[in-house]
């Protein structure tokens, strides 16, 4: 049956490429005469009203509400995107109800999740919303194809969205005179990066870009699986043939793919040969199992046919008709040389012409040049040899667009922005949001909480320890789990769930960078494995033990889970007989050589179940995606953050088993001869680090006047002072500014390195004694609200001072710091108190008491008696966190960024305008010993307290007042001198 209002909605929303516009009148000249009813609203609303799941018509307003809510560019309306008012304003321009508008705010919720962070320079506007849907074949035919692996509406219009971002940051193709981009995106470890750049490939040869070459990894394996992934995804079945017959045997020999499973049901196809639909083909340069060689059709692979041939390629006339060439290349010498060379050959006038773009995965792995860079002061310019060939690459296709991808971005960014033929992304740099359903750091860390002697529930939920008191390590309870997990999977297969993510369930094992541990560690694994007894008494009553104790009592109560484990135990027996299959349960995965990576079982696209345990190193920890990873064994120690972060192979995607994820990691891993680290904490400051540098470009991407904040090359000084082991030197190769302020109205500053020598310790509460001297002796009581609105409220007491802002400022001027860099540019901002500056008159001293059972007082310097807090220092020597989340918003109240309330009286009885607010604690570092211990007398020796605070400075909404960064110009007379121009200034 015709379902005509559909075929209604959905020619009028195809008119509606530009934006909402009044949908009744649309409907009323497109409606066909016999169906006049369809045009009315109210059928519409009972539609929506009444609609059961998988509904047509709900789904296609889901999709065109949520690209409108998303889309950054909106001539139609000045709100900002992801809010309520710029669905009002949609709805406005449709010219809906109030009942409708209830109807689809209740079908179709607007998405408010974060979009790209884009720090850039200023864009041209070559490739807007009309350009990119009137060309648009492979993009659309990649949306499909999302759509049917279940991507939801918002998941495709954030990949929409943020692809787009990227390609309008490209030069046009058409452009005369050549130029070529230079950008960077960051997204998180195994977080789909490939399938924005898949997105980023479709559109940009949809806009005329007619070779691309993708770096794909430093290993066959590596770069197999990413041109697997863009020929099922992007160039699909009728451009893999090449018009062979997929009926006949004989024509497909040589064709690759015959011997994969998801051939070709899985593989996008584009309904026939793409030039025969009013497109273009696109020609695989390379395939999955052959990396680059030479060009297999000599140099006249890259001689485009041009429709005019006394016209460039580049003219619109030809480079539409003309077919794109697509290869995916290993980031490997004798590779890269190979296709330099055939490149000269072909000679620099064909080359000027192609618009092409180098995408380049992993783009800190092997892309960045580490030489020493005193010798190209000496006039000794040298690069490493893969940074050399993309260097080469660049110069010898003047239009090619070079576009890194990569989760760990600092070595990037640390790239001589004055190199203008390295990689540095001097025209973009675009962070990506977390996506839906990525299991990342917030999954593992409990990045807000504030009391170290309490587990938070990340922690509890998914991380164990490696160590047992009476066991020893904790070995056999991982793989113990790695059964559990695997039955427990195949339970869920077995009442409803889709198999599908259950098809690979791995186990990863990395303990140390050297092979013979590597194989020692297996032959234990394969020990314990077997001596497990999984088909006797003493193993089921071990596996019953886990599951009740540990996956019962952490199961998503959403998701199908057995009471007893009697229920489980029948799929034990299938789950060990998966994992033994092959003869082992044990992979070892390492060496320097392609063989060791062409393991079968290893093969997670050719091979139907790989349920196995990964024993590896370095080799497991970057670009390789652990399909299925469930249990990881984690206690592999390194100094380097970015080669931490990637080692995170635990972070990704888990449908309907990401409440059986668990991480076993070293708690206290010897480092050194006499210290020990805790990798979990170590990991977490790394964590943090990041999460510190993307709020950064969060904070700073918003445009004032038209015109960005920073530029990419203004980046590495936000990075420079959260991360220790990056050192300053040189700072005239890799940074073009020095970073002096932080301004940051209304936003909280939090100090987090604070020294540790007794002397200065004692120096910092002889500063804060006066103010400790003026606290009000009685009690204010502050009420934090809770956010769900529903009358819930918490109370804490609390001394509090008027300090005027000269007081503060003298205060922090004359602290000592651990880290005094790291402070100087926030300082620097309260130096400034006009209008354009801090804008703060004075400040309410806040300083949280506790009455509990555990609560310790103590006098300090001859201070009334205050409630003393622990905290404890991280690997690095810093806090993660002095305030406490519950004591912030009364500060806020005070300071103004949140309304005052009835509510809480004392907040809003010391709000002024051009107030701020500070919260101070006394704190003691655990490892100083027990605060009790510590107090004699009621009195605590200065030398173990940590005076420690945070503030907030005055926030006036109405002034429009936003972040900003400022830049000092350096006097370039001076050596090792940054320089900025004037303009940057502005």
């Amino acid at each position: 049956m015709t379902d005509h209002l559909f075929n209604l909605h959905g020619d009028v929303l195809g008119a509606m490429r530009r934006g909402p516009k009044h949908f009744a009148k649309l409907a009323f000249v497109i409606a066909e005469a016999d169906e006049p009813a369809d045009t009315e609203l109210s059928h519409f609303r009972d539609r929506l009203i009444g609609a059961s799941p998988g509904d047509e018509l709900t789904a296609l307003w889901h999709r065109t509400l949520t690209g409108w809510d998303l889309a950054e560019q909106a001539d139609w309306s000045a709100s900002p995107a992801r809010t309520d008012e710029r669905r009002a304003d949609t709805y406005t321009r449709l010219g809906f109800g109030a009942d409708l508008r209830k109807a689809l705010d209740h079908a179709v919720p607007v998405f408010k999740e974060p979009g790209p962070t884009v720090i850039s320079t200023t864009p041209t506007s070559w490739y807007s919303r009309d350009t990119a849907a009137a060309r648009s074949f492979y993009w659309d035919a990649y949306e499909q194809l999302l759509r049917r692996k279940g991507w939801s509406d918002a998941a495709v219009s954030g990949l929409d969205e943020a692809s787009h971002a990227v390609v309008e940051r490209l030069a046009d193709p058409t452009r005369t005179d050549a130029y070529g981009a230079r950008g960077l995106v960051v997204g998180y470890v195994q977080s789909g990066k490939t399938a924005n750049f898949t997105g980023v490939t479709a559109k940009a040869i949809d806009a005329g870009y007619r070779l691309v070459i993708v770096l794909g990894g430093t290993l066959n394996l590596l770069r197999g699986q990413t041109q697997r992934r863009l020929d099922m995804e992007l160039i699909g079945r009728e451009n893999i043939l090449r018009g062979a017959d997929p009926a006949d045997t004989d024509a497909l020999i040589g064709v690759d793919y015959q011997d994969d499973e998801d051939w070709p049901a899985k593989f996008v196809s584009h309904g026939g040969r793409p030039s025969t639909r009013g497109s273009f083909d696109i020609e695989r340069l390379t395939t999955r199992d052959d990396d680059y060689k030479s060009l297999a059709t000599g140099i006249r692979a890259l001689e485009f046919d041009k429709q005019h041939r006394t016209q460039p390629l580049y003219a619109p006339d030809n480079l539409h008709r003309a077919a794109a060439r697509v290869m995916v290349v290993k980031k490997n010498k004798s590779v890269l040389a190979k296709l330099i060379t055939d490149l000269k050959k072909i000679g620099p006038m064909i080359l000027s012409e192609i618009p092409a773009l180098i995408i380049d995965d992993e783009s800190d792995q092997a892309s960045v040049n580490t030489t020493d860079p005193k010798k190209w002061e000496e006039g000794k310019v040298a690069r490493t040899a893969i940074n050399g060939q993309i260097s080469q690459l660049l110069g010898l296709l003047p239009r090619a667009q070079y576009v890194g991808y990569t989760a760990t971005p600092f070595a990037n960014v640390f790239v001589d922005p004055g190199d203008g033929e390295d990689i540095f992304p001097r025209d973009f740099l675009i962070s990506l949001p977390r996506p839906t359903g990525y299991m990342g750091v917030r999954d593992f860390h409990d990045l807000d909480r504030t009391d170290d002697s309490t587990t938070g529930p990340a922690e509890e939920s998914h991380i164990r320890g490696i160590h047992d008191d009476a066991r020893g390590d904790r070995l056999q309870e991982a793989l113990d789990a790695f059964l559990l997990t695997g039955a427990l999977k195949l339970y869920r297969a077995a009442n409803g769930v889709p198999e599908g993510p259950f098809r690979h369930h791995t186990m990863l094992v990395h303990e140390s960078v050297r092979m013979a541990e590597h194989a020692a560690l297996a032959l234990r694994i394969s020990t314990l494995w077997h001596k497990a007894a999984y088909t006797g008494q003493e193993g089921h009553d071990r596996l019953a033990a886990l599951f009740a104790s540990d996956f019962r009592r952490f199961a998503d109560d959403e998701l199908p889970t057995p009471t007893t484990y009697e229920e489980l135990k029948p799929h034990v027996f299938r789950a060990r007989q998966l994992i033994n299959s092959g003869g082992t349960p044990v992979l070892v995965v390492n060496g320097d050589t392609e063989r060791d990576y062409a393991q079968p079982d290893l093969d997670f696209d050719r091979t139907p179940h790989v349920w196995k345990i990964l024993v590896g190193g370095t080799k497991l920890s970057r670009g390789f995606t652990v399909e299925g990873l469930t249990v990881t064994y984690y206690r592999r120690r390194t100094q380097q953050a970015d080669t931490l972060m990637q080692m995170g192979r635990w972070f990704g995607f888990r449908p309907n088993y990401r409440d059986l994820v668990r991480l076993y990691i070293g708690r206290e891993e010897p480092m050194g001869r006499t210290r020990t680290v805790d990798l979990y904490e170590a990991f977490e400051a790394i964590c943090r680090d990041e999460e510190t540098f993307r709020a950064q470009l969060t904070r700073y991407a918003t445009l004032i006047d038209g015109k960005p904040q920073v530029t990419p090359a203004q980046i590495p000084p936000l990075v420079s002072q959260h991360l220790s082991w990056l050192k300053p030197s040189a700072r005239n190769k890799m940074f073009n500014a020095e970073l002096v302020e932080i301004r940051s109205p209304g936003e909280w500053v939090e100090p987090t390195a604070y020294p540790t020598a007794p002397a200065d310790l004692r120096h910092n509460a002889e500063v804060w004694r006066p103010v400790l001297d003026v606290l009000d002796r009685d009690i204010s009581v502050f009420v934090t609200l809770a956010e769900d609105d529903r009358g819930n409220y918490t109370r804490y007491q609390a001394k509090t001072a008027l300090l005027s802002h000269s007081q503060l400022l003298g205060v922090m001027s004359d602290l000592s710091w651990g880290r005094p860099d790291l402070f100087a540019p926030h300082l620097a901002f309260l130096k400034d108190s006009s209008e354009t500056g801090c804008a703060t008159d004075d400040w309410v001293l806040i300083l949280p008491q506790t009455s509990g059972r555990t609560s310790v007082e103590a006098r300090i310097a001859g201070s009334q008696p205050l409630t003393l807090v622990q905290r404890k220092r991280n690997a690095r020597g810093v806090f993660n966190r002095i305030s406490g989340v519950a004591h912030r918003q009364s500060a806020e109240r005070i300071a103004g960024r949140l309304a005052a309330s009835e509510d809480d009286p004392f907040a809003s009885q010391f709000h002024r305008p051009r107030r701020g607010a500070v919260l101070l604690y006394p704190v003691v570092d655990p490892a100083l010993g027990d605060p009790a211990a510590l107090v004699s007398n009621g009195i605590i020796d200065p030398a173990h307290v940590i005076m420690a605070a945070a503030f907030i400075p005055a926030s006036d909404p109405s002034a429009g007042a936003s972040g900003c960064v400022r830049f000092r110009a350096i006097d370039s007379s001076q050596a090792e001198s940054p320089i900025i121009s004037a303009s940057a200034l502005r």
